[in-house]
């Protein structure tokens, strides 16, 4: 007879009991911090510092003969554009920013230069203000697929993909034959952007870039 009084008992400490576990859980994974060390530090990694994200741009290791190795590390702070470089002992704690990626199409600027962005699950466009954007703006066309990066429910990043194709809007005529071999020229992209590309490519060809070095890689068919 005492079974069910103690299953009672359990069922309503258990509503009381602190739904922190369950909330924590529910988070998608890029949305929880991590505890990492400079072991762990790499190119692309954001952490949060003082409050606010702060992304690695580079990073290099110096040995000492004698104690622990040291780690530099160039951040650029996602919030206020400014960068910042320091020197840690091996060792020394950081903690992974909780960011959230969420997929986009970019749609229009307005006069301000911000650019909006539809959100691929909901439908619900995002302005993005301009020095958010201004390190790849550049590569954004009509149209693509990026990824917008929250911070706390804050737009800090634009993501676009690091190989895309693009049409060549404007260049020299393409040079044919032997004579093309190792020339290069510049070129316009439909995007807006200039890269240099081989002497052979000509106006309306469809090519693919690297959009992190800012490469030519192909013809697009290739």
């Amino acid at each position: 007879m005492k079974l069910p009084i103690i299953a009672s008992l359990l069922a309503s400490a258990a509503a009381f009991a602190p739904a922190s576990n369950s909330i924590a859980s529910s988070r998608p994974a890029s949305q929880l911090a991590v505890a990492i060390d400079t072991s762990d530090i790499k190119n692309g990694l954001t952490v949060e510092i003082d409050g606010e994200p702060w992304k690695v741009l580079h990073f290099s290791i110096m040995k000492q003969a004698r104690g622990a190795a040291k780690t530099t590390i160039k951040f650029k702070n996602l919030k206020k554009g400014n960068t910042l470089e320091n020197t840690y002992r091996s060792g020394e704690k950081f903690e992974t920013a909780m960011i959230e990626k969420k997929p986009a199409q970019y749609t229009y600027p307005d006069e301000n230069d911000n650019l909006f962005f539809m959100d691929m699950e909901t439908f619900e466009e995002t302005m993005v203000e301009a020095k958010v954007v201004e390190d790849v703006e550049k590569w954004i066309d009509e149209g693509m697929e990026v990824n917008l990066v929250y911070f706390k429910g804050e737009v800090i990043e634009v993501v676009v993909p690091q190989t895309m194709s693009y049409t060549i809007a404007e260049t020299e005529p393409g040079i044919k034959g032997n004579t093309a071999q190792g020339v290069t020229k510049p070129a316009i992209l439909s995007c807006g952007a200039t890269i240099t590309v081989p002497g052979y490519l000509s106006e309306g060809e469809a090519i693919k870039v690297d959009t992190n070095k800012g490469e030519f890689l192909s013809r697009d068919n290739e």
